[in-house]
């Protein structure tokens, strides 16, 4: 029997690392994607971890970058896909790009929230976390309708983090995919009333337990930012988990996924005689009502999504709008004569850029 080609076994290789080969040989390739979400101007905060040398840039709508690491010598490189969203809560509708049926199985969401910015937190936080559930559950879905197999593991991991005799194994709600909440700015939040502190920081460890994700404070802090480098590293390349924890209000909170509990926690931050009169429909719902209470959202209009990034600071290109001013006024000018004399309406085209 003649002995296998060099393409063959190279064939073969390839198609036992798709069937699900062996992993003990250290060459299979590992492909991993981070997406980045949060507070507005808050996520390049964290970012620019990857370069800490090069001052930040606003993030653009939807960016995407990639990191490659060596496992050895002559062993093909880890690669890790990273997407950060810009805008804040602005731009919901590009969750749904990087979020695939062929990414969600190594797929991690990273919520960065401004912690000097209390009153913007919860509905910053609310709106990004529903947005990116449905689309994961939507991919889900679609994923299930082609391999049902592959749709239950997803399920299954989702509880992974949580130890299965954890006392509040049957009151929480893990989010469909790894999650990672991290607070930023820390540097201003430490100087904030105490009490301010501990209902925000009570109310983030809830929020982070109740969804089954880790939970951590960063600021520009040397120290700080080493370890969210490791949290990063551990989503991109699966490696130094930490399983360290800091629930102290004083100090910046660090709580890896399934490390808390509700009796630790507490109950949410108000007298015992108020929290009666809050009518929520879930857990979540009152703890909502009682941070909102003490920090309420801005309002309406301030909170309202950006729908037109012509209208959006930080996409503003001085040439771009100095003539984008005078078209608009030639057309509210030519509107005018127009009203005076209906029948020039006729002449009136839409503008072009």
């Amino acid at each position: 029997m003649p002995s296998e080609t060099l393409w063959e076994i190279a064939k073969a290789e390839v198609e036992e690392r798709r069937s699900g080969g062996s992993e003990s040989d250290g060459v299979e390739i590992g492909e991993k994607s981070v997406f980045f979400i949060g507070s507005k101007n808050g996520v390049m905060h964290l970012l620019v971890l990857f370069s800490p040398d090069e001052p930040p840039k606003p993030t653009l709508a939807l960016e995407y970058t990639y990191g490659r690491r060596a496992k050895g010598h002559n062993i093909p490189k880890d690669i890790a896909h990273f997407w950060e969203l810009g805008g804040g809560t602005s731009l919901l509708d590009l969750i749904s790009i990087p979020i695939t049926s062929d990414t969600l199985r190594t797929f991690s969401i990273v919520l960065v929230l401004d912690l000097s910015k209390p009153n913007d937190l919860w509905p910053t936080m609310e709106n990004l976390l529903q947005a990116t559930k449905l689309n994961v559950d939507k991919v889900i879905m679609k994923l299930g309708k082609k391999n049902s197999k592959a749709a239950s593991e997803m399920r299954q991991k989702m509880w992974s983090n949580m130890q299965k005799d954890h006392p509040d194994r049957e009151l929480i709600d893990p989010f469909p995919i790894p999650l990672v909440i991290i607070g930023s700015k820390y540097d201003i939040f430490q100087d904030f009333d105490s009490e301010k502190r501990k209902v925000i920081c009570k109310t983030l460890r809830f929020v982070a337990h109740y969804y089954g994700a880790s939970l951590m404070f960063t600021s520009k802090s040397e120290a700080l930012l080493l370890k969210i480098r490791g949290v990063i590293n551990q989503l991109a390349f699966g490696i130094n988990k930490s399983k360290s924890i800091c629930v102290d209000q004083n100090k910046p909170l660090f709580i890896t996924a399934g490390l808390d509990s509700l009796s630790q926690i507490g109950s949410p931050p108000l007298p015992d005689n108020d929290i009666g009169k809050f009518h929520a429909r879930s857990p979540m719902d009152l703890w909502k009502k009682v941070y909102e209470k003490l920090f309420p959202p801005k309002s309406i209009n301030t909170l309202k999504d950006v729908k037109d990034p012509a209208q959006d600071p930080q996409y503003a290109e001085s040439e771009v709008d100095e003539m984008r001013i005078q078209k608009d006024q030639s057309i509210s000018e030519h509107l005018k004569v127009s009203h005076s004399n209906p029948s020039s309406l006729i002449d009136l085209k839409p503008y072009e850029f």
